[in-house]
C-alpha cells in the first residue's frame, strides 16, 4: 500500500497535467504541514530582506524534501514485503532489510546483502526498475518546473519600467500617458492575457510554483495579478471602444486564474482588512485615465468588478506572505532598474528625455 500510495501520489504530480480533485493527497498535506511551520519560523525574522529571503527558499527545498520523502517511502515498503517473505536469512533484523531495499532501488549493487530466495530476487528486479524509472521521472521533471517559472518571471520583469516595484495600476497608467504610448495597450493586453493563461495551466498542473518566488523582494507573480486586473478593470471602464473589448477579456482570463488558483488550494475567498482604493486614490487615478472626473456610476461599477476578483487575491496573498498592492503606490520608489549598489540612483523615465547626450551614453 506504501508502495501504490507513493506511485500515485507523484504520477499525479508530476506527470497527470490536470488539477486534481481529490483533498486528501500526500503531497498536497506535505506541504501544507510544512509551509504552516516554515510561516511561523519566519515569521520570527525581522520583517523584510531576511524573512522575504526565508520564505523564498521554502519551494525548492521543500520540493527536494518531498522528493526524499517519496524514495524513503518506496524503501521502507519494499522493505516490509522483502522482511513478510523473508528473503535473506535466518537471524536478519529489519534494518538488514532496509539496507538491501536502499541500495536496491538506487542500484548500488554492493552484493553484501542479498536475497536467498527466488521469490526474493524477482522481487529485488522489479524494485530495481521501479527505483530506476522513478527517479528518472522526478529528475526529468525539474527542468519542465523551471521552464514554466522562467517564463512566468519574464512579464513580471517587464512590469518594472512600465508600473514600478511593486506594480500599480495607477503607475501604470501615469506612465502610458506620459510617454504617449496608448497605441501600446493593443499590443499589452493580448500578452497579458497569455501570460494569465500561461500562470493558470503551469500552476494547476504544478502549484508548488505558487511557493517559488520572483528574483527581487517587491515583486511576485500576485502582484502582478493583481495589477492586470486592476488595470483591466479600469480600462473596461473608461477604455475606448478599441480597448474595452480587449480589456474584458483580459480581465475574465486574469480573474479565472485568481479564482481557481484558489480552488486548487482549497482557499477560501478572504477579506482585504485594508481599502485598496480610497475615494480620494479613485478620483485621482481616473483623472489620469479619463481627464474627467469620478462619476458615481463609475465609482460603483469598479467596486463590482473588485468584489469579483479582490477576496480571491486576499486569500492567496495571505496564504503565501505576499504583500498585495494597491491601486496607487503608498509612496514614490525607484524601479529596479534605477537602483544599484555601486552608483548613484539612476534618473526616471521620464527624466530621460532632457539628459544630455554625454550623460545619457552614461547610463547606457
Amino acid at each position: 500500500m506504501l508502495i501504490l500510495l507513493v506511485l500515485l501520489d507523484g504520477f499525479e504530480s508530476t506527470v497527470l497535467p490536470r488539477r486534481i480533485t481529490r483533498r486528501w493527497r500526500p503531497t498536497r498535506l506535505y506541504f501544507q504541514s510544512t509551509w504552516r511551520l516554515w510561516r511561523r519560523a519566519a515569521a520570527l525574522l525581522p520583517a523584510g530582506r531576511y524573512r522575504e529571503n526565508a520564505l523564498g527558499v521554502f519551494g525548492p527545498l521543500a520540493l527536494l524534501g518531498l522528493f526524499g520523502v517519496w524514495i524513503f517511502t518506496l524503501i521502507l515498503g519494499f522493505a516490509s514485503i522483502h522482511r513478510g517473505l523473508a528473503t535473506l536469512s535466518a537471524g536478519s533484523d529489519f534494518r538488514d532489510y532496509l539496507y538491501m531495499s536502499g541500495e536496491t532501488i538506487f542500484t548500488l549493487g554492493y552484493g553484501d546483502v542479498t536475497p536467498d530466495s527466488f521469490s526474493g530476487k524477482f522481487l529485488a528486479v522489479i524494485e530495481a526498475g521501479l527505483g530506476f524509472g522513478f527517479m528518472a521521472v522526478i529528475i526529468g521533471y525539474l527542468p519542465v518546473l523551471y521552464q514554466s517559472f522562467s517564463r512566468r518571471e519574464q512579464t513580471i520583469a517587464l512590469l518594472d519600467g512600465r508600473a514600478g516595484s511593486p506594480p500599480t495600476a495607477a503607475e501604470f497608467v501615469r506612465r502610458l500617458g506620459v510617454k504617449g504610448a496608448c497605441g501600446e495597450l493593443e499590443r499589452i493586453l493580448p500578452e497579458w492575457e497569455l501570460w494569465c493563461a500561461e500562470l493558470l495551466e503551469s500552476h494547476l498542473s504544478f502549484p508548488v510554483l505558487g511557493f517559488y518566488r520572483s528574483q527581487h523582494d517587491n515583486q511576485s507573480w500576485l502582484a502582478t495579478l493583481a495589477t492586470i486586473l486592476d488595470v483591466s478593470a479600469l480600462l473596461v471602464i473608461t477604455g475606448g471602444d478599441e480597448y474595452r473589448r480587449r480589456a474584458e477579456l483580459t480581465f475574465a482570463m486574469a480573474r479565472h486564474a485568481s479564482v481557481d488558483l484558489c480552488l486548487v488550494l482549497w482557499l477560501p475567498p478572504g477579506n482585504d482588512p485594508a481599502e485598496r482604493l480610497t475615494a480620494t486614490e479613485a478620483q485621482q487615478l481616473f483623472a489620469l485615465r479619463s481627464q474627467g472626473d469620478l462619476s458615481p456610476e463609475h465609482l460603483e461599477r469598479l467596486n463590482e468588478l473588485r468584489a469579483l476578483y479582490e477576496p480571491f487575491l486576499q486569500a492567496l496573498a495571505d496564504f503565501f506572505r505576499f504583500r498585495l498592492p494597491g491601486f496607487v503606490p503608498d509612496r514614490a520608489m525607484p524601479d529596479n532598474w534605477q537602483t544599484s549598489p555601486w552608483s548613484r540612483r539612476a534618473p526616471g523615465i521620464t527624466d530621460l528625455a532632457n539628459i544630455g547626450a554625454d550623460e545619457a551614453s552614461h547610463f547606457g
